[in-house]
């Protein structure tokens, strides 16, 4: 049965992880791979974080936008 050979090749592959990133990293890639997962779930769900944006910010947002190109000088040919 699969479950039978899973636990020896998960086992084996912890090992190769924890020598390739060490005990000091293992946290740090946890904690990534948990935000990438998240993340991940949050797309495919249709979720986004401008979506959860009042418009008075996202008006905000495109003046800051737009009051940023106008500082900006015009390229030189």
């Amino acid at each position: 049965m699969w479950p039978d050979k899973l636990i020896p090749f998960a086992i084996i592959a912890l090992i190769i992880v924890l020598i390739i990133f060490g005990p000091k990293q293992l946290p740090e890639l946890g904690k990534s791979l948990g935000k990438t997962m998240k993340s991940i779930r949050e797309g495919a769900e249709g979720k986004d974080e401008d979506d959860e944006l009042p418009a008075a910010a996202n008006a905000e947002a495109d003046k800051k936008d737009e009051t940023k190109d106008e500082k900006e000088p015009a390229a030189k040919e």
